[in-house]
């Protein structure tokens, strides 16, 4: 079939976001909005034929991602921007003055999509709700699926449709589903509208869908190779699509016709009016692209951008598993192999070459160049320069570095078993252990013995699964992590009592001088008592046989009902956390309480009350974390780590979703101490590993923020966002 298409080519690019571009919005005649990672939304208007900058929208305390247009109107004379961000808010904006004019609150994880309805503006969320607002109050709220919804849309006929991580797409009614989309194999990402045909879907199955409103599949376009963030339509027929293959591709009657590559993932992609199309990119820029020979970007230009994609093929090409850029140079021969057969791959130029070493001529022998395949999802495992089906970490324990276990679905698993047993110098009473994980993580729990085997060191037929053995020791193989799961709780011990002391110290000599607070200092006989309950804890030593006279803790409630709010210390919680964390809140104040509250997870017996109160408890103090002062983010961080290990306990799957959600705003904090980065970081490890958010996780992105970790200088902040990676790619 003969499509006559014209390709489409670089016209300009739009620099500015410092992060990030994950949304893009058409906005009529006023020009193009985008978001980003970095917490900020763009507007870029229309100045002959190139878009230059023109407003930035600051608000969002975390990364935006959805974007939607609303059109001039007498609230909004110059048009308006609606945004959604993992901070929870849907914020409106009003583009004649750029500023923020609602904050709609009630959503409780990251707002994913947001659509006009009429004068409604209707968001939609990780947590599963769908909420509509009008005149900045909310109408209705309903949950709208039994997993994360990711994109929502409104119908030329009136309709909502929707698309979420449970792999369907729902058609709405009013709050009323009337109709269920199934077909796609995972999380559906994005949806558009098709003029007078249907739906598209956009999966990370890495494909994408044409659908009828009765739900029948019109067109499946598959040609990606990994997950499909976005799709968008023309008038033309054409569609374009934005992938983590680091392309976007346009689409004809269902054929991919060009395949338009990017240096880094393409969130989004949309088209203009006229038919160009702009796309949002991992790099931060933005990218016009046309067909018209008018519009293309000058010579200079093109040269400038086929450099960036040449440079960044060349940091991610792999050869043998490696990244080319890590592998070592032609001086990795001058030293002599240690066993015949040995292969080693060197980089020569910009490939991948592999060596044998002889050992009867003492020399490297060129095997030759060793390259992958296009797509590094599909790379097969590489160990001791040989391609496997798998490579598997096990564990044996007792101290023991982990061993490499290659396998092939082809060869016999006992047979495998043996030899590496053999090679390992591990004792063969292991095999049932080796045999059975083996057959659990190769998918084959089916596996049927070849009748016609025979054990090569028994001569009798190999051990099968379920018979009875004396093994010595058990095996476990599985993958290792370096810091997760985080397995019992931190607190703050460690109390500078002299420093307390001498500050009510001020205080009270504060208030002696203060003629309207003077009834509430303390008298020399209270002082002297006072100094006497902190002798008292000072000495750690007696902890478990001092106590505390009933006239002590009546003074520490004078202190604390009586005292002026700047000079409040932590003691009936509850009423304490409620005083201190009111604007504008004290900095010693909080640090003071959010410590105290951190250290309750040392004792059992709160741990109910700590699960009942989550979210006032972490709302409380989640300015923490974006605080300049250290200290309060390291308690903060801490409170985040320590309400993931309490919930893990817990299998408490919305308080894991939340205190998730949580952790991924505060890692996205450019000024965070690295302590406090690393807490979070091993709290969203230990809860992916626990199972019940890693698909929750997985959406939002979470892959992103391992590669930026495992990048990190720092050598635990790396060692955690290789730990999470690790766990991005289980299946």
């Amino acid at each position: 079939m003969e499509i006559d298409f014209n390709e489409y080519k670089l016209s300009s690019e739009l620099r500015g976001h410092e992060d990030d571009v994950r949304g893009i919005c058409v906005c009529g005649n006023a020009g193009i909005a985008t978001s980003s990672r970095d917490r900020t939304v763009r507007l870029w208007s229309l100045e002959g034929h190139k878009y230059a900058a023109s407003r930035i929208l600051l608000g969002h305390t975390s990364f935006v991602g959805p974007l939607a247009w609303i059109s001039p109107n007498e609230e909004f004379p110059e048009g308006g921007v609606v945004s959604g961000g993992m901070d929870t808010l849907v914020l409106v904006w009003d583009l004649r003055t750029g500023e923020k004019v609602q904050t709609l609150k009630g959503h409780q994880l990251q707002v994913t999509s947001v659509a006009l309805d009429g004068g409604d503006i209707v968001s939609a969320s990780v947590d599963c709700t769908l909420r509509r607002w009008r005149n900045g109050q909310p109408t209705e709220s309903w949950e709208a699926h039994k997993a994360a919804i990711q994109a929502v849309i409104k119908l030329p006929s009136g309709e909502l449709v929707t698309g979420s991580s449970d792999t369907t797409l729902k058609l709405w009614r009013g709050s009323k589903s009337t109709h269920t989309f199934a077909g796609h194999t995972d999380t559906v990402r994005g949806l558009a509208v098709m003029s007078d045909l249907g739906i598209l879907s956009a999966s990370h199955d890495s494909s994408i869908r044409l659908w009828s409103l009765s739900g029948e599949v019109l067109m499946e376009m598959v040609g990606h190779t990994s997950i499909v963030y976005s799709v968008d339509s023309h008038v033309s027929g054409l569609i374009v699509s934005g992938s983590e293959d680091c392309s976007a591709k346009i689409w004809k009657d269902g054929v991919c016709v060009q395949t338009i590559e990017h240096p880094g993932c393409v969130w989004d992609a949309k088209f203009l009016d006229n038919g160009d199309i702009v796309t949002g990119c991992s790099d931060g820029v933005i990218r016009i692209w046309t067909v018209h020979q008018d519009r293309l970007a000058d010579s200079l230009e093109l040269e400038s951008y086929a450099s960036q994609l040449s440079q960044y093929k060349r940091s991610r090409k792999r050869v043998g598993g490696l990244k080319l850029d890590d592998l070592p140079g032609l001086e990795a021969l001058q030293v002599p192999g240690t066993s015949d057969g040995q292969t080693k791959v060197v980089r020569e130029g910009d490939n991948g070459v592999a060596y044998a070493w002889n050992l009867r001529e003492q020399k490297w022998d060129k095997i030759g160049e060793v390259v992958d395949g296009p797509d590094d999802n599909l790379r097969r495992p590489v160990f001791d320069g040989i391609e496997y089906d798998y490579v598997f970490d096990v564990d044996i324990g007792d101290g023991e570095p982990i061993r490499k276990l290659p396998y092939n679905r082809s060869d016999n698993p006992y047979d495998t078993a043996d030899k590496w047993l053999l090679k390992e110098n591990l004792p063969l009473s292991y095999r049932q252990q080796i045999v059975e994980f083996i057959l659990q993580n190769s998918g084959q729990k089916d596996f049927t013995l070849d009748s016609s085997f025979r054990d090569p060191y028994t001569g009798s037929s190999a051990y099968i699964p379920g018979a009875t053995s004396s093994m010595s020791a058990a095996v476990s193989a599985k993958p290792t992590f370096k810091h997760i799961p985080k397995k019992g709780v931190l607190v703050f011990d460690v109390a500078q009592f002299d420093g307390i002391l001498k500050k009510i110290t001020e205080f009270n000599n504060a208030l002696l001088s203060d003629s309207e607070n003077k009834n509430s200092s303390l008298t020399e006989l209270e002082f002297s008592r006072l100094g006497a309950i902190i002798k008292v804890l000072k000495d750690t030593s007696h902890y478990h046989s001092s106590k505390l006279a009933d006239v002590d803790i009546a003074l520490l409630l004078k202190l604390l009902n009586s005292w002026p709010l700047a000079m409040i210390f932590p003691g009936v919680l509850s009423e304490i956390i409620k005083k201190v964390t009111t604007n504008p809140a004290i900095p010693a104040n909080l640090l003071t309480s959010i410590r105290a509250v951190t250290n309750l997870f040392k004792n059992s017996c709160f741990y109910n009350w700590l699960q009942k109160h989550r979210s006032e408890i972490l709302d409380a103090f989640s300015s923490c974390y974006s605080s300049p002062n250290k200290n309060l983010q390291l308690s903060y961080s801490t409170l985040i780590l320590n309400y993931a290990v309490l919930l893990i306990e817990k299998k408490d799957q919305e308080g894991q979703s939340q205190v998730l959600s949580a952790a991924l705003v505060i890692v996205e904090e450019e000024n965070l101490e690295v302590d406090s980065k690393f807490r979070v970081l091993v709290a969203i490890g230990s809860l992916m590993l626990d199972g019940l958010v890693r698909k929750i996780a997985l959406d939002l992105d979470v892959e992103d923020i391992a590669k930026a970790a495992k990048a990190s200088k720092d050598a635990k902040i790396a060692e955690v966002g290789a730990d999470i990676e690790l766990l991005t790619k289980q299946s």
